[in-house]
């Protein structure tokens, strides 16, 4: 009895013992695994797949800061795998989400490529994926930025130029009712405001204009357009204003090139271009409206003889509300719009708008619309229908018609 006692006490023992060692070697295990999870560099699977697959710039990077993987638009921004990342503000990002054991967010500037590459504004998110792994996403959000500063600028300039002619309108409207007694006073006023109300609604008109053109996605009214139309439009347009000015319009160049757009717009534009070197030329001098084919690119250019534009403000004519003379644009009740919708008129119509200026010399802008075969105009211009040699009696006229 007592050995039947001692071997099942000894049976217990070993059983409690081989339970204590199972428990210690699961503890060893599983501790190493965390030890080899908190050491390791090795990219979890399905991680790379995923980055190729990103059209982001995306990558993943260690303590080191050293790039393990990353999305193939990664490397516009210097990031290259196995390479330690060379801007300092994303190896912050990376330092802080990974010290935080939380994603984070934070918007950068950070140069596509070296210097002198523009500094992009960046988007970068940060997640730690691992105790020495952090994937990093970055999205590129300049141009939405300039939109919206694009937008924010627009509002306030607009305001800000509406309210000039708005103002002189309503004092010219007091001086009017206080000079009731005074025919003369009266009609002095009266062709103020005529001037200020003409100023009001061309503003108005170009706002609208432009505001068209960078709403609509597409172009509404898409046909061939004949250049020599567009320039005996848009030159017929203003032959009252240069002959005010005493300045000569000039035209050459080849004829018989055709685009594709939309006449009204492109007539628009020109005339655009048209105006402004007529307001800035000096009288008696000459404005020139020169055509030429370049390749399969037609080139339509308006030369002027005027004040120029200095080098360091070519880049900024295109602006809303920019002018080139300030005085000069009061005089003449210019809106500081017509060069910005020139621009996005080409722009939409695929081409581009370029600038040659020199102070006291001039100025030539140039319009280049891509080119294209002139239509069959026999197919597109219905023939006319012959009479009928038995219709002998005139029709007569209807009631409120002439014959």
């Amino acid at each position: 009895m007592e050995h039947t006692q001692l071997v099942l006490l000894a049976l217990l023992a070993g059983l409690v013992v081989g339970a204590a060692i199972v428990g210690l070697v699961v503890g060893a295990l599983r501790a190493r695994d965390r030890s080899m999870a908190q050491t390791a560099v090795d990219v979890p699977e399905g991680v790379e797949a995923m980055l190729d697959a990103m059209d982001d710039p995306a990558f993943v990077c260690d303590t080191s800061s050293t790039v393990l993987a990353l999305s193939p638009a990664a490397e516009v921004f210097g990031v290259h795998a196995g390479e330690v990342i060379a801007a300092e503000e994303l190896k912050r990002v990376a330092r802080v989400a990974r010290d935080t054991g939380s994603g984070i967010s934070e918007n950068l500037r950070l140069r596509r490529g070296a210097a002198p590459a523009e500094a992009r504004l960046v988007a970068v998110r940060a997640t730690p994926i691992s105790a020495r792994l952090t994937l990093l996403v970055l999205r590129d959000i300049t141009e939405r930025e300039r939109v919206e500063e694009m937008r924010r600028d627009f509002v306030a300039n607009t305001s800000h130029e509406l309210k000039t002619p708005v103002g002189a309108v309503g004092l010219l409207a007091e001086a009017i009712e206080s000079a009731a007694d005074d025919p003369a006073q009266v009609r002095h006023f009266a062709s103020r405001m005529q001037a200020e109300v003409t100023r009001l609604a061309s503003l108005v008109n170009r706002i609208m204009s432009l505001s068209r053109l960078q709403a609509s996605d597409e172009l509404r009214d898409v046909r061939d357009v004949s250049i020599d139309e567009v320039v005996t439009a848009a030159l017929e347009a203003y032959t009252v204003q240069a002959d005010a000015a005493q300045v000569t319009v000039v035209r050459g160049g080849t004829k018989g090139l055709w685009v594709r757009g939309e006449p009204q717009i492109l007539t628009e534009a020109l005339g655009n271009l048209v105006a402004n070197a007529i307001a800035y030329s000096p009288q008696g001098s000459k404005v020139g409206v020169g055509v030429k084919l370049d390749d399969t690119v037609v080139e339509i250019a308006v030369t002027d003889r005027g004040i120029g534009i200095p080098e360091t403000d070519q880049h900024r004519v295109f602006e809303r509300f920019y002018r080139a003379d300030q005085a000069r644009s009061r005089r003449t009740g210019g809106t500081g719009l017509g060069l910005s919708i020139v621009k996005h008129a080409v722009q939409r119509h695929g081409g581009e708008v370029r600038l040659w200026s020199r102070p006291e010399r001039g100025s030539t802008f140039t319009i280049r619309l891509p080119m294209t075969e002139a239509p069959d105009l026999d197919t597109v211009r219905p023939k006319p229908r012959r009479k009928s040699r038995k219709t002998l009696t005139t029709p007569v006229p209807a009631k409120g018609d002439t014959a």
